[in-house]
């Protein structure tokens, strides 16, 4: 008679378990998708596409920039690797004519080479200096559009949409649906990144850098990997930012909003989660999308600054700290 011991069947259930957490994450994000697709087509207004658009591009650069923040580093370089995707995408639209998804795929390329290269220069650097390193480089980057004729220069580009795509009841849903799918790959992205052991090394080199590496936890290599994910992420959520507005100039792709939400919305939600920077995108983006039907678009930085500053001040662990504190 065979006997199983404890000690065979463990194993097997602990691996059980995280698969059964990431089907339910997945067929949660897809029905939540579905939810929201079928919802706004019911609800008929086209200004609700666009404002959900606004709201998810904010998930997905909130939820990239998060991916290098858990090793503890503060990048003010969103809006450059946005733009990077953007300006890739307006290039093969110009080079190729290619339309939207083959320029996301461009966009990730490119804002991911931008990112490996980037941090194998700067991630030396700690603290300030590297965040200051990051501001230099969407400084660049926007010198070097501004003179680059092909995508238009300081003029800026114009992209030709199509009225409808089909089976698409206007471009407006079209375009919500893509950027849908990307905020969805991105927080599963993340998610996978936090509970992976790349997740728990970035965390150990927030803790204690030089105790990482004696425990040998290979720093450099993790901080790459995490800054071209970061790069390739962001720039997939500049890629469909021409076609939103069927113009970009240098002013509106480096514009500083996007450097002071990528920062914010993690901090409101709660950096140290993947949940956290949806929470804070999802929070700041629809206070933002109001103040601008209501008031003023101007009022949107203000909204920021202000929300920023009272989290900081009341809790600095942002809404995920509160709620583990009550529980």
């Amino acid at each position: 008679m065979s006997v199983t011991t404890p000690a065979l069947v463990a194993p097997r259930a602990a691996v059980t378990a995280p698969a059964q957490h990431n089907l339910r994450f997945w067929l949660g994000a897809v029905g939540l998708a579905l939810g929201l697709v079928v919802g706004l087509r019911a609800l008929g207004n086209d200004y609700g596409y666009f404002a959900g658009y606004f709201i998810l591009q904010y998930v997905v650069l909130a939820s990239a920039w998060n991916i290098l923040g858990h090793a503890g580093y503060v990048n003010f370089g969103a809006a450059g690797f946005m733009a990077a995707g953007a300006y890739a995408a307006i290039a093969l639209r110009k080079a190729l004519g290619l339309d939207l998804l083959p320029g996301i795929v461009a966009a990730a390329a490119v804002a991911g080479l931008l990112g490996l290269g980037t941090g194998y220069l700067t991630l030396r650097l700690r603290g300030v200096y590297f965040s200051i390193a990051t501001l230099c480089l969407s400084v660049v980057l926007q010198t070097l559009v501004v003179n680059w004729d092909y995508v238009g220069g300081s003029r800026g580009a114009y992209i030709v949409r199509p009225r409808d795509i089909s089976p698409f009841v206007s471009y407006g849903e079209y375009l919500f649906v893509v950027m849908l799918g990307l905020a969805v790959i991105t927080v599963g992205i993340a998610r996978g990144v936090e509970r992976s052991r790349l997740g728990r090394g970035l965390a150990a080199i927030r803790d204690n850098e030089r105790a990482a590496e004696a425990a040998g936890v290979p720093t450099l290599r993790l901080k790459l990997i995490a800054a071209t994910l970061c790069g390739a992420l962001m720039g997939i959520a500049g890629a469909p930012l021409p076609y939103y507005s069927g113009y970009l100039n240098p002013e509106a792709a480096f514009s500083l909003a996007f450097a002071v939400n990528a920062i914010a919305m993690p901090l409101i939600g709660g950096a140290g989660s993947w949940l956290g920077p949806v929470i804070g995108a999802v929070l700041l983006g629809a206070l933002q999308q109001a103040a601008t039907v209501t008031i003023s678009s101007a009022l949107n930085l203000l909204i920021v600054g202000v929300t920023l500053v009272l989290f900081v001040a009341l809790a600095p662990k942002g809404i995920l700290g509160l709620l583990r504190k009550r529980r």
